[in-house]
């Protein structure tokens, strides 16, 4: 299995076929479900031909296209995010203790457009940097210092915070499903209201929350029938950029007998292939009108990689719009995780790697 150390030898499609190895069939799949034509798919001229006819303000339009100006990534269309905030959801030490650099160099070094993080980490350094990379402000949290534990999302920070300190945008989670979920909902809503005003564009983490969805068979939140209806929910209230997991499997709806979806779901619009399950995510997300960013996932060591690479390649080809990874780069010295971060980015400008 290749590592981080050896991302120096080979170039372009070729390296990356070495990494995925025996999944490198993902980068030759053809998807026959919703057809690419009928997706609004990134690229440089995406603020202009997909936001401008939105109600968005101008300022917001402004924020966004640095966004995509931004590092190694700039003009392509795609993203790539380093997003820290695991100080609070899995406690500092858990977080910074393989590595305490400062995560706002890590993500200019690795050549991020924007980087995402808590009120106090950001702020801590705003003066310093955020002229430098655009700063996206996480709004809510998940703490784990209460005991026992709960799972809600509450407010750490307020909108007027990012915009003073010269955030150029807002992310906030929503654990959709959850006991919580209808309260966080409303929550968000006034707080992207407020950011938009204030020209502030939003970024939203379509969390699953349940017990019930993880059955002794499979773990729905995982399902892209229902992670993308978090996708579709976070869209309606305007979500500028949606933040998924990437789907594992499907079915949730039918497995968990609730809701309503229909059965073309299922025979037409979807198979058990990762790149089709995420381009159903991505058709939940207004056809595209809203970029789908999936998250890198955990880190696990030696696999980080190969996890990553995969996860980019089924993104860019599912129609999405680029990753939000921070655990398996910053959990690493800084030369490690800029060639991680740097790996990511490879797959989206590797022309070769096309929309399936």
């Amino acid at each position: 299995m290749a590592s981080v150390s050896e991302l120096a030898r080979g170039e372009g499609l070729g390296r990356i076929q070495t990494i995925l190895g025996e999944e490198s069939s993902l980068l030759t799949h053809q998807s026959r479900t919703i057809p690419r034509d009928s997706l609004h798919l990134p690229g440089p001229d995406f603020v202009d031909r997909i936001l401008i006819p939105s109600d968005r303000p101008p300022r917001v339009l402004g924020g966004l296209q640095r966004l995509f100006d931004t590092g190694r990534l700039a003009r392509t269309g795609y993203v790539s995010i380093l997003p820290v905030d695991q100080g609070i959801e899995h406690s500092a030490g858990a977080s910074f203790a393989p590595n305490s650099e400062n995560i706002v160099k890590l993500a200019i070094e690795g050549g991020c457009n924007a980087v995402a993080s808590t009120l106090g980490v950001l702020g801590s350094v705003a003066r310093r940097y955020a002229h430098r990379i655009p700063f996206i402000v996480k709004l809510n949290h998940n703490e784990f210092i209460s005991y026992p534990n709960a799972f809600d999302q509450i407010r750490f920070a307020s909108v007027k915070q990012a915009w003073d300190m010269g955030a150029a945008g807002v992310g906030a989670t929503i654990y959709f499903g959850s006991e919580e979920s209808k309260r966080q909902i409303q929550e968000v809503t006034a707080m992207f209201q407020q950011a938009h005003e204030l020209g502030l564009f939003t970024v939203l983490w379509c969390y699953l929350r349940n017990a019930a969805f993880k059955t002794k068979d499979a773990d729905y939140h995982l399902a892209a029938d229902l992670s993308g209806q978090a996708n579709h929910l976070g869209v309606t209230i305007e979500a500028d950029i949606i933040k998924q997991k990437l789907p594992e499997t499907n079915g949730g709806y039918t497995a968990l007998n609730f809701g309503k979806t229909h059965k073309a779901v299922y025979s037409q619009l979807t198979t058990d292939n990762p790149i089709d399950l995420t381009r159903y995510q991505l058709a939940s997300c207004y056809m595209g009108r809203a970029p789908l960013i999936n998250s890198g996932g955990a880190s696990s060591g030696e696999a980080d990689l190969k996890e990553a690479v995969r996860t980019a390649v089924i993104n860019k080809r599912a129609g999405g719009t680029g990753l939000i990874s921070g655990r398996k780069a910053f959990q690493r010295p800084m030369k490690e995780g800029v060639g991680l971060l740097n790996a990511i980015q490879d797959v989206y400008l590797t022309k070769e790697i096309t929309v399936a």
